[in-house]
């Protein structure tokens, strides 16, 4: 059971990190313009798979979708999926914050 709620953990804070991240490396991508959807699509494609600030993370949160579905085969679901879901976002809004994002709610405090 320790090994499914650090698995939990592991995997809740690599989406929750890369979750910023990721944005924060796709930037630009509402500036691409081509003639018609395809091209479109492509561009965007190169846009973010040829720019290692969204890569890097890309690959980081998808190693972590591959270890929830290895800890939801070998755990018990009813743990592993809310203890990851809140995870995520608790680290997703402190690494936002850390790297100056707004996350609201500052006007309740």
């Amino acid at each position: 059971m320790l090994g499914s709620v650090f698995s939990a953990v592991l995997v809740a804070l690599l989406w929750g990190v890369t979750n910023p991240l990721m944005k924060r490396g796709g930037q630009g991508i509402d500036k691409i313009q081509r003639s018609n959807f395809f091209l479109q699509f492509l561009a965007e494609l190169k846009h973010l798979f040829l720019n290692w600030q969204y890569l890097l993370p890309f690959i980081l949160n998808q190693s972590g979708s591959v270890l929830f579905y290895v800890t939801l085969a070998t755990s018990e679901l009813s743990l592993v999926v809310p203890v990851t879901n809140s995870l995520t976002f608790l680290f997703t809004t402190v690494t936002g914050s850390l790297l100056g994002e707004d996350i609201g709610g500052k006007g309740y405090l």
